[in-house]
């Protein structure tokens, strides 16, 4: 419960950094008055480039050919999502601030390098 909800988190955060983000760095964008906001040229931050990045890599590794078998694809699956959501809390450690995402950070990554070693483990003694 305790994991799930980290990560519930985590994904939460990255959403709304992501979507906070775009409106910050937009000059025309209004808060939802006027004209809706217009793409940007200006370079991403290096903390949208971030977490861009690791969202990038855990959805094209989590795009694995399916065998059909629900528990081998379910691990083989969630692998690369537990280590999207490491590799956004590291991101949350470099460059965030507040305490308390530091802290969920910090658990996320304990949790989920925790599980992605069991994962690895379970499909090693059945040779996947």
């Amino acid at each position: 419960m305790i994991r799930s909800t980290a990560l519930s988190l985590a994904t939460l955060s990255l959403a709304g950094a992501l979507a906070w983000s775009a409106l910050a760095d937009d000059p025309h964008a209004h808060h939802g008055h006027e004209q809706p906001a217009q793409a940007t040229t200006q370079p991403a931050s290096d903390v949208v480039k971030a977490y861009e990045a690791a969202n990038a890599k855990m959805h094209a590794d989590m795009s694995i050919p399916l065998t059909g078998d629900a528990d081998v694809d379910f691990m083989r699956g969630m692998i690369p999502h537990h280590e999207g959501a490491v590799a956004m809390a590291e991101v949350a450690l470099k460059y965030g601030k507040d305490p308390e995402v530091r802290k969920l950070a910090e658990e996320v990554i304990k949790a989920q390098a925790g599980e992605i070693a069991f994962m690895k483990e379970w499909l090693a003694k059945r040779g996947k």
